[in-house]
């Protein structure tokens, strides 16, 4: 009876534990001027990617660090045009890697082969929604734009052949 009590108050505490996960900022201290993305596609074949590009106006004191995307995050890429902030975010989609495995008969030297990286997004997002992850006053906030604007994907030749 004591160990069935002990797993229901357990499981409570886990059911609040993720409850209290992550709280998005609802009116932050800046402006989202503009939010599109599009695709590209590469010359080689497998290679291709999304660009996300974020316009932001009143940025004092905010500093930007990640952006996540369609089940990836990256590092935010911040350029300054005048007064206004551009965050952009690359993500690749490649298919395209190099995968340098050990296949032998003995199984001990396959074991030396890298185990595949998977990359946990901890938000469940739309495919034209985001969050933005930014630090201000020290404190790690979290923003969530919604509605982001799809344009035409570009498409890049290869490299001409000399």
């Amino acid at each position: 009876m004591k160990v069935i009590k002990l797993l229901f108050i357990l499981s409570i505490v886990c059911c609040f534990y993720k409850c209290s996960g992550t709280i998005f900022v609802t009116s932050p201290s800046f402006n989202v001027d503009k939010a599109f993305y599009n695709k590209w596609i590469g010359g080689l074949p497998g290679v291709r990617g999304v660009k996300l590009e974020l316009h932001l106006k009143n940025v004092d004191g905010i500093v930007f660090d990640s952006l996540f995307f369609q089940n990836k995050s990256t590092k935010a890429v911040v350029r300054v045009l005048g007064t206004k902030i551009q965050l952009l975010g690359h993500y690749s989609t490649s298919k395209r890697t190099k995968t340098d495995f050990i296949l032998d008969r003995n199984v001990q030297k396959e074991l030396k082969n890298p185990f595949p990286v998977i990359q946990k997004n901890p938000f469940n997002l739309k495919e034209n929604e985001a969050v933005l992850s930014y630090i201000k006053g020290g404190k790690r906030l979290f923003f969530k734009i919604e509605n982001i604007k799809r344009l035409q994907s570009v498409f890049f030749p290869s490299a001409p052949k000399r």
